[in-house]
């Protein structure tokens, strides 16, 4: 990925540490997902809710990056195509390594492996 990419706005810092719409109805995530447009955090396709892909339908916007502690890959919705690295985004560049997977940990029924996709 070249980088500047339509799409792309390696300028504008995340939403926050956790799932926009999860953290709004006291939900629970299992990975988080940037949205490399708008900065929106959502929450991964294995998670209940899964509101990063929601987002991006929703919006149009195309790719997503890792919101997870080491991780820089970018997922293109258009094409379906995984990226290893791309435009160094705005930080913080994941969400706070002490907030726990799935998270945020208080939130996390004890049956958690039951609700995911």
């Amino acid at each position: 990925m070249t980088e500047q990419v339509e799409g792309i706005d390696p300028a504008v810092p995340p939403s926050g540490p956790g799932c926009v719409e999860c953290e709004r109805n006291s939900g629970w995530w299992v990975h988080l997902r940037r949205c490399a447009q708008c900065g929106h955090i959502g929450c991964c396709d294995t998670s209940p809710a899964q509101h990063a892909t929601k987002h991006a339908t929703a919006t149009g916007h195309p790719f997503i990056q890792s919101f997870e502690p080491g991780e820089d890959w970018y997922y293109n919705f258009e094409t379906g195509e995984m990226y290893d690295g791309g435009p160094e985004l705005a930080p913080p560049r994941s969400h706070p390594a002490n907030q726990g997977v799935p998270g945020p940990r208080e939130r996390v029924p004890a049956d958690w492996q039951a609700h995911i996709h």
